[in-house]
């Protein structure tokens, strides 16, 4: 299995958008954020993601040219058309502006609408917690759960992201989706041939299902529950709803390139940590201080710090199959 350094996987990535369609500023911001979820062990968001993402190019469902268009609607929010491109340009128009918007007005909002997959929800609020702000992301996504003691598919796994600024060292990032567990997972069972743990979806009869072909045309068992089904109706309704995207069951798969583009939506909030109380930041990092002391217990996200810096020190093993695969992408 080769191993490529994170320069050398934003290359071969970067340059395989490039020979399918991409601009060459969506084909870079697109690269760079797989890698980096392939760093932080994100596989599901990573380099399995650009066969998929380069056939989607090559149909036209992904606009490889696509202008991102920035508005101003309310001094404090910004509405963002990501053109039926990838959403990693429009997120990062979003993340260019957000900080200072929050530090001059305490609080400041980013809509994303004709937008698709966002990949590793947390990357983005990790980016402004750096930035001394506190923040959330909510994305939507197309159809995979079904409403508690429904049948047919209305939400999306629905992933959320919070950021939160700790002093002198790495943020607190919590990034979950609202199924059991993240769709990514049963996509990298079934590209593996590997069968799923029983309890993670149903097919689509509606039985509980190993067969990760089976779950991905089936719906997604979601976190707690009708907890989590009315988790997903909120973020249906801030990131879809709010912004103009396409709610889950209007949008095309973002697996395959068939149909029109989804068109889904993302919501960043940017809360400035200080405004409401200077001592806000030394209060985050006695709270993270007290669950840190405990034997066994940890900060959410902090396993991901370690395995991005040994993916730095020691590179990404990639499998054969997807280096060849990739480079023979055009």
């Amino acid at each position: 299995m080769p191993i490529l350094t994170l320069a050398e996987a934003h290359a071969l990535a970067a340059a395989a958008f490039r020979r399918c369609g991409a601009a060459p500023a969506s084909a870079d911001s697109t690269a760079r954020a797989l890698v980096a979820a392939e760093a932080d062990d994100l596989k599901g968001h990573g380099l399995s993601r650009v066969p998929g993402y380069a056939a989607q190019l090559r149909t036209g469902k992904v606009v490889g040219d696509a202008r991102v268009s920035v508005t101003r609607p309310r001094p404090g929010l910004l509405a963002i058309d990501a053109g039926h491109g990838f959403a990693y340009p429009a997120i990062d128009a979003a993340l260019a502006e957000l900080p200072g918007l929050a530090r001059r007005q305490g609080i400041a909002a980013a809509g994303i609408r004709r937008s698709h997959h966002c990949g590793a929800a947390g990357r983005p609020v990790e980016v402004l917690a750096e930035a001394g702000c506190v923040a959330l992301l909510f994305a939507n996504t197309p159809a995979a759960m079904a409403p508690w003691g429904g049948s047919r598919a209305v939400f999306g796994t629905n992933p959320l992201a919070f950021g939160c600024p700790l002093p002198g060292r790495a943020p607190v990032v919590v990034d979950l989706a609202l199924s059991k567990v993240a769709r990514a997972n049963i996509v990298g069972a079934r590209q593996r041939g590997e069968p799923i743990p029983e309890g993670w979806a149903l097919d689509r009869e509606g039985r509980p299902t190993t067969d990760a072909t089976d779950a991905l045309q089936g719906t997604m068992v979601p976190l707690g529950d009708a907890k989590g089904t009315a988790l997903a109706l909120m973020v249906e309704l801030l990131a879809a709803g709010l912004t103009g995207g396409n709610f889950a069951a209007e949008a095309s798969s973002f697996l395959d390139a068939e149909g029109d583009p989804p068109g889904t939506g993302q919501l960043i909030l940017a809360i400035d940590a200080a405004a409401l109380s200077p001592a806000a930041p030394e209060r985050f990092a006695a709270l993270a201080g007290s669950i840190e002391t405990q034997d066994g217990a940890r900060l959410p996200g902090s396993r991901r710090l370690d395995r991005r810096a040994r993916a730095a020190r020691e590179g990404l093993a990639v499998p054969d199959a997807l280096v060849a695969e990739i480079e023979g992408l055009a």
